[in-house]
């Protein structure tokens, strides 16, 4: 990629590949702080469905600076999967033939099937956001009264689509999907910003694999509990 001196310093920022790389890490980064986040809400229904839908009603009225926050999270999850997916196409603009034999290597690249699948794992996540968003924050609506306030009984929703098999092993199924974007993802993220260096890049890319699975399982727990009936 040529930068040019005629354009504007950020636009040849974008157009770089380090700066690819560095946009995609500072993103994935945020996108990942709110993944964990979000898991934590979901955790909120093993202590009920009084404190879940308490928590659902307090994000609820937080009016329109929660629209101003879904929206600029999904545009930075659209813009970190555009750019991802850009990385990728010249990747393979630049070695149009594929390595016949493919293996991890270690230090310093980090090759593995986490890393090879980062592409397919971003679509798979994409089109399962697309999903989640319209089977609960567009889904149907159930009202309950706590504390003489009415509200939404999310967990009733929750409940109804966790005991459907398709949809609680496929949330689970698409838990491990993330998990294995993660893994490779955030220590990726603070190779590219540029913070490591060979001695504390083997510890960040152990805790990004712990994390990776403490999250993936935050997630799968709660469906699979409603499903066999472990929560009720």
């Amino acid at each position: 990629m040529t930068i040019s001196s005629d354009r504007p310093k950020l636009v040849n920022f974008y157009t770089s590949p380090v700066g690819k790389k560095i946009i995609t890490g500072i993103t994935g980064l945020g996108l990942t702080l709110f993944v964990l986040v979000h898991m934590v809400g979901n955790l909120t229904l093993f202590a009920g469905t009084k404190a879940y839908n308490q928590l659902a009603h307090f994000i609820d009225s937080l009016g329109i600076l929660l629209y101003l926050i879904e929206l600029i999270l999904l545009a930075i999850a659209i813009f970190h999967a555009v750019v991802g997916i850009s990385i990728r196409l010249n990747t393979l603009k630049a070695r149009p033939v594929a390595y016949s034999q493919l293996k991890s290597v270690g230090t310093p690249s980090r090759q593995s099937i986490s890393s090879r699948s980062m592409l397919i794992t971003g679509i798979v996540l994409l089109g399962f956001l697309a999903l989640h968003l319209a089977t609960f924050k567009f889904g149907a609506y159930y009202s309950t009264v706590i504390d003489g306030v009415e509200m939404r009984d999310l967990s009733s929703l929750v409940m109804e689509k966790f005991h459907n098999p398709v949809y609680a092993f496929g949330y689970a199924g698409v838990m491990i999907v993330l998990a294995l974007h993660l893994r490779h993802g955030i220590w990726s993220a603070w190779q590219s910003i540029g913070v490591l260096n060979s001695k504390i890049s083997p510890v960040v890319y152990a805790i990004a694999l712990i994390l990776a699975i403490l999250i993936a399982l935050g997630f799968i727990v709660l469906p699979l509990a409603i499903y066999f009936n472990l929560l009720n």
